[in-house]
Formats: structure tokens, C-alpha cells, sequence
């Protein structure tokens, strides 16, 4: 682990509020901590470098080191199962989808100590098949299994069952829909000889073997869960598992029930209630599942499966070393607590909003959090030494999250079984939330992306001089439009891609109530999301069809389970970019930048005072996000997805290179695009400004590359200049802006 690494509970807080730091030092010295406000976290020489300020804050000083770990993987915990120990006879049975059979012993349904080797349990066993394990008194546990493994990503009734009075242990599985041309169904049995403990006195586990920490976590989907309080034969055990009424039950788990929350059900006559564990994925197809209906709430019986991953991390748990309550004349920016033990530092970043319901400035930035939170802890594909060479030349944040898997990684990864990751949380450290963390080593530019490319805003708002305060997502999620009233201006940072229908909504009512409103990025508004309403900091994520996809969501498996939406794309569901800052994602490339073009419609009275005092044709060929201001990810205007008729091009960018290409959803075959247009007339991106109604308006970049070149020569540049104008009018409250027509 990281020697010296910490998060809070919490990423924005109103003075007022107090936020919780967790810290893991491996040093046996103490650790000191202070608080810093950090202006920007570029660490790239030829910028301006990593810009602090050292903040008196009450909670600064010295803490013992100590050493937290982190429990990975996802299970359901059954705390009070007293009804399972008064049963002499036990049949446990689950249907089951493994996704990596043969690795390892893998807990399905336990009520076992793996420390002491008491208790019972219905597991996959190493060699990949169905395993009962039994404990006994002073011995190690009894094990058989089947023997045949089971296929990855296919249904199976397994069962486990102990009769007592014969002294038998038997196992079974058998496929739910039998294959001709392979043989998986068999059953195993096992004499009992000797003192049985087959009481773990202790949780029963769904997903897990169990334990302290709990270990032999399950990898794949378990639905309907039972245990039945006398041995069933094969028969009854296989008409069990599949839900047939048998008698002698105790309790059976209907994982339909609760989709949206953290609880699952226990049908039967005990009421075995129990707790998820580190967020497994819900609203999960089922062995039932036919594809006649692709919405769970329309049909749970086919949603009754959970799936769970041995390195889900929902909530790493740490205990609390210090705390800090805003106070009430800190001003709203970027802080961080900075901990320093022996050679060792961290900074763990957090964002100060005003006080509810006040504004200290007429500009607001909104911070993307739920993008930072999503991206967290990306493990890039193009990670190597050169990375690390690059951030010890910069003196850059030195860990990666590709070296440090224990800390979870993010929704552009896939999980150990290969399924797509579809939760993220912020409840654990977050390596690329860090100062000086550079995301990409590549050749052109600092290679930042999300929280540090977006201080290169934020550097700039200070040096020119612009007051602003901040607020993050989650203040207009909760808040919504609430939360914006009485700015004149409200701008994005460079990638404000996840957001809620809160969120949306919010921006929405601000740009239409007079707002005036700056989207400062490019590939925003993008992906819908879902926020846990039992476990705050969770966010989840469905990788449905169409966009630029890390991986893809299995089919009747793209609806949230958090919240019941449809998801996937915000333009899947009608609610495309340009709907609401006129300009949407279009195309995607390397981390390289080109530059914009003036349009002829720049010349327009409604928008040539954009360029007071810019003369060239060429804008943004320069800066420190790929060598250019339009690059990487470019929006353009489509007036089909919904930017307003009225909406000028100022400037649109060109010449990029081979590497750029439509982003999916614009594709339609190998030659023809969705619009009708020449693929190659689609990638670029569009500068736009449209009128808003009430004195409104909106001003577009289209690109996610632009804010890197505001701080180009020290801000005397045409980027610059362009920025500085449209804030200055949007900030006048004597400017006017009025419809066309």
C-alpha cells in the first residue's frame, strides 16, 4: 500500500460543516497535517507550476501513524441467524453464474469460520466446481465437491446438504438449461465421521466464505438463496433451487425485493434480513430471464440476481484522525489537508462552497466532482515507466493507481472477473484526485485531466483578477436550481461529463430564469448517472448502448439500479448536449491539440464584442493541454439534437489528426453518419453563443483542451482575451442580450 494516503468523508462542505480526514502512515512516527488552499495542481515546469497557500486551520498538528486496511470485495452480511443453529440437518442451495470458476475457493452461502474451520457452506471449490464444506471439532473442515467445473458465465442450481443421523455430506449442481455437448450436472457425497461443528456461531455470508477480515469472496451472479432446516435429496434440492415450494425451509433471499437499496430480503419463515457489503451490482438479470423485458421494475421475477466481485471497495471504512468544521469566514475555493510523515506526503482535496443560500461573488464555478468520483483511480491502458519518469522529472504526485488495485479502480476499468465496473465512490482514497497528479505522460503539453486541468482555470480566474465562489454537483443535485439563484454567471469547468437529472435540471432553470451561463469544456453532460440514496458518496453508472463506452452493459441490463432510470447516454434519453449548452459531443482523439478557425458568423453585431482586441484568424494553436486549444474531445452544434435555430459559430477547429474519430452514436455504417454529413465534416469542434430567454446567454468552447491554453505566455493570449470578454459582458448587469426575432 501507499505508505502515507488518506480521503475524507466527504469532497465539498459549506463553512458550518464539518468533514472527516481518514489516514493510513505505515511510518511509526506521527504524521502532521495542515491545510493548504491549492490555486493550481499542474506540476508541469513550463506552466506555472504547483500554486499553495498555507491556511491556519485548528485542526493542524501532529497525529500517530497507523496502518488501515482495506477490505475489497462484495457480499451480503447476515448478523442474527440464531434459527440456523438450532437446525441439525441442513441443505443450503443458490442459482448461480460464475464468471471465474477455478480460482480459488469462493464462499456462495456461509455460515463459516475460516479461522477456527467451523460451521457450513455452499461454495465453488478450486477446482471450479460445487463444494460443501463442513466444520468439525478439533479437525480440519470436510470437503467434496462435484468434481466437474462449471462453465464461466452460465446458470447453475447448486446445493450443499448434511443429514445427520446418516452421517452424510452431499453436493449436486446441474445446469438450468442443459447443454447437448457438455456434461456439468453430477452429484458428490462424503461420509461423516467424527464431532461436527456445523455451527460457525457467527455472520452468514452471501457472496463470501466469510471471516475477519471476510475472505473467499464469490465472483459472478447468485439469485434465490435458501436454507432449508432438514437435508433435502437431489431432487427436492434442485426443485428448491429453483424456487419450487420444499418443505422444511428456513429462509430464502429474494434479491428482487429492495432493488434500489442496500438491504436484501429474507422471504421465509425466520426473517434472516441482511446488509450489502461493499455495493454488489443489483438489478442484475436472473436465470429467468428471456428477454421479454429489458426494465427490472417492469418485471423483477427476471431481475432477482446480484452480482458480486471480489474487488468491489463501495466504502473502505477507515477510522476517523481528525476533523475540520469550516468556518464561517473561509473563503470558497480548492483547499486540501496536506499530511506529511518523514519522506512521505499527501494532499486530500476538498472544495469550500459558500454558506447556503449566500453568494460572496457574482461568478460560480461548478466543480464536476461526480467526474472525478467516476474517473477515479482510472488504471490507463497506456501506463508504463515513461509515467513514472515523467512525475519524478516534474516532481509530480508519484503513485499511480495501476500499481495500487487495493484502492478500487474506476468505471473505465474492468473488475477482476472482467465485468465492467458500474459503481464509483469516494469513499476511499482517490490517487488521481491528488495535486501534481499527472494523468497522461504524453510529449505535448502537461497530459492533465479533470480536478488538475481544471485548476488551470481556476490559476486563471485568480491572476486575471475574477472573484468566484464554488460549488460542486452535489449542491445542485440536492439543491437544484436553488443553489445557482442570484449569480450572474455560472461556468464549467473542462469535463462536466456525469451528471444526474437533478443536475441538468438545475442548469437548465438557471440558463432559462436570465442565467448566463459558460461551458468551459468539451464531452460534457454526457453520461447519466445514479446517486445511492442509502449509501451517500456511491454513484453508479450503466454502460448502455452507444458513446465512447469503456466496456458494455450486458443486454436487459441497462437500467440503474439505484434510481429505476434508463441508462446510458443523457441523449438516450432525450436530453442531448446541445439541448442545453448548444454544442455536444462529436468527436474523439489522442491527447493532442489543434486550433480554432474565426467563422465569418464571429463578425456578427451579436457577438463581435467577443473579440474586442483579437485580430487573428487562428485562435488557440498553443497551451498546456496537448499543444492546443481544441483537442482531445470536441463538441460541435447540431441543431437536430437541439441547439437553438439562433445559435452562432464563432469558431470551429480543423486540422486534426488521423487519430480523431466520430464517437459512435454519430456513426451509422462504415461511410454514411447519422446527421447525413462526410464523417470527416463532424470532427471538429464549434466556439458557440447562443441568447438565453429573461437577458441570458450561453457561451461554448467545445473542446476539452481549451482551459489549458488560458495561461499560455501568462495569459496574453487570443484565448484569453476571448474568455476575459464574455465573462466581463456576462458579469455586467447592464449588459443585455436579447432573442432574435
Amino acid at each position: 500500500m501507499i505508505p502515507l494516503i488518506g480521503y475524507g468523508d466527504r469532497l465539498s462542505v459549506r463553512p458550518g460543516e464539518t468533514i472527516e480526514f481518514k489516514v493510513s502512515s505505515q511510518n511509526p512516527a506521527p504524521f502532521e497535517a495542515s491545510l493548504v488552499r491549492i490555486v493550481c495542481a499542474d506540476p508541469n515546469p513550463a506552466g506555472p507550476g504547483i500554486q499553495e497557500a498555507t491556511v491556519a486551520a485548528d485542526f493542524a498538528g501532529s497525529y500517530p501513524s497507523r496502518a488501515q486496511a482495506i477490505a475489497q470485495g462484495s457480499h451480503v452480511r447476515i448478523e442474527d441467524c440464531a434459527a440456523l443453529g438450532a437446525c441439525d440437518d441442513l441443505t443450503l442451495v443458490a442459482t448461480i453464474w460464475p464468471t471465474t470458476p477455478g480460482q480459488g475457493e469462493q464462499g456462495v452461502l456461509a455460515r463459516f469460520d475460516p479461522e477456527t474451520g467451523a460451521g457450513f457452506a455452499l461454495a465453488l471449490g478450486a477446482d471450479g466446481s460445487a463444494t460443501a464444506i463442513l466444520g468439525r471439532n478439533g479437525a480440519h473442515p470436510l470437503r467434496v465437491s462435484v468434481g466437474k467445473n462449471l462453465c464461466p458465465r452460465t446458470w447453475y442450481r447448486i446445493w450443499a446438504s448434511f443429514d445427520r443421523d446418516r452421517g452424510r455430506l452431499t453436493v449436486g449442481q446441474a445446469p438450468v438449461r442443459p447443454d447437448p455437448f457438455v456434461d456439468r450436472a453430477g452429484v458428490a457425497g462424503l461420509a461423516v465421521e467424527g464431532d461436527v461443528a456445523s455451527d460457525g456461531n457467527c455472520p452468514l455470508s452471501i457472496g463470501a466464505l466469510g471471516g475477519q477480515p471476510v475472505s473467499g469472496h464469490f465472483n459472478g451472479k447468485i439469485e434465490a438463496p435458501a436454507v432449508f432446516g432438514r437435508a433435502l435429496e437431489a431432487d427436492e434440492a434442485a426443485a428448491a433451487s429453483a424456487g419450487e415450494a420444499v418443505a422444511g425451509l428456513v429462509a430464502r433471499w429474494d434479491f428482487s425485493l429492495g432493488t434500489t437499496g442496500t438491504k436484501v430480503f429474507d422471504t421465509g419463515p425466520a426473517a434472516l434480513h441482511g446488509t450489502l457489503v461493499n455495493m454488489p451490482a443489483r438489478a442484475m438479470t436472473g436465470a429467468a430471464w428471456d428477454g421479454s423485458e429489458t426494465c427490472w421494475r417492469h418485471a423483477p421475477a427476471h431481475y432477482g440476481a446480484i452480482h458480486f466481485h471480489d474487488d468491489d471497495v463501495a466504502d473502505c471504512g477507515w477510522d476517523t484522525d481528525f476533523v475540520f468544521t469550516v468556518p464561517q469566514d473561509l473563503p470558497s475555493g480548492v483547499y486540501g489537508a496536506r499530511l506529511v510523515c518523514g519522506a512521505h506526503q499527501d494532499t486530500i482535496p476538498f472544495f469550500v462552497c459558500p454558506p447556503k443560500g449566500t453568494r460572496n461573488a457574482d461568478l460560480c464555478v461548478v466543480i464536476p466532482t461526480f467526474t472525478y468520483v467516476i474517473y477515479g483511480n482510472h488504471a490507463r491502458s497506456d501506463y508504463g515507466p515513461h509515467w513514472h519518469a515523467r512525475a519524478k522529472e516534474w516532481n509530480g504526485y508519484p503513485w499511480n493507481p495501476a500499481d495500487h488495485p487495493e484502492y478500487g479502480h474506476s468505471t473505465y476499468n474492468f473488475h477482476s472477473d472482467g465485468s465492467g465496473i458500474c459503481h464509483a465512490s469516494r469513499l476511499r482514497p482517490l490517487i488521481t484526485l491528488r495535486p501534481g497528479y499527472v494523468s497522461i505522460a504524453e510529449a505535448r503539453g502537461s497530459g492533465l485531466r479533470h480536478f488538475q486541468a481544471d485548476t488551470h482555470l481556476l490559476a486563471w480566474l485568480e491572476a486575471k483578477g475574477y472573484a468566484f465562489d464554488l460549488l460542486t454537483d452535489e449542491e445542485l443535485h440536492r439543491e437544484g436550481a436553488a443553489a445557482l439563484a442570484g449569480y450572474r454567471t455560472v461556468m464549467t469547468t473542462s469535463h462536466p461529463e456525469y451528471h444526474t437529472a437533478q443536475t441538468l435540471d438545475a442548469l437548465t432553470q438557471y440558463r432559462d430564469g436570465g442565467g448566463r451561463f459558460l461551458y468551459m469544456g468539451g464531452n460534457g453532460f454526457y453520461w447519466r448517472i445514479a446517486l445511492h440514496e442509502d449509501a451517500p458518496g456511491v454513484i453508479e453508472i450503466r454502460r448502455g448502448e452507444g458513446g465512447i463506452r469503456a466496456w458494455a452493459a450486458d443486454a436487459g441490463e441497462y437500467f440503474n439500479a439505484f434510481d429505476g432510470a434508463y441508462g446510458g447516454l443523457w441523449r438516450r434519453s432525450g436530453r442531448a448536449p446541445q439541448a442545453l449548452a448548444g454544442v455536444g459531443f462529436s468527436s474523439q482523439g489522442l491527447f493532442e491539440g489543434s486550433y480554432y478557425r474565426r467563422s465569418p458568423q464571429a463578425s456578427d453585431p451579436r457577438v463581435s464584442w467577443i473579440f474586442d482586441g483579437v485580430e487573428d484568424e487562428i485562435l488557440g494553436d498553443f497551451g498546456l493541454s496537448g499543444g492546443g486549444a481544441a483537442g482531445y474531445e470536441l463538441d460541435r452544434v447540431e441543431r437536430r439534437l437541439g441547439s437553438p435555430e439562433h445559435t452562432l459559430i464563432l469558431a470551429s477547429s480543423e486540422g486534426h489528426s488521423d487519430n480523431f474519430v466520430l464517437v459512435p452514436e454519430e456513426q451509422l455504417t462504415h461511410v454514411t453518419t447519422w446527421p447525413g454529413d462526410p464523417p470527416q465534416d463532424l470532427i471538429r469542434a464549434d466556439m458557440a453563443f447562443f441568447e438565453g430567454p429573461n437577458n441570458g446567454a450561453v457561451f461554448a468552447t467545445g473542446s476539452i483542451t481549451f482551459c489549458g491554453s488560458l495561461l499560455h505566455e501568462d495569459g496574453d493570449n487570443n484565448i484569453s482575451r476571448i474568455i476575459a470578454n464574455v465573462l466581463d459582458r456576462f458579469l455586467d448587469p447592464e449588459a443585455r442580450f436579447e432573442l432574435p426575432g
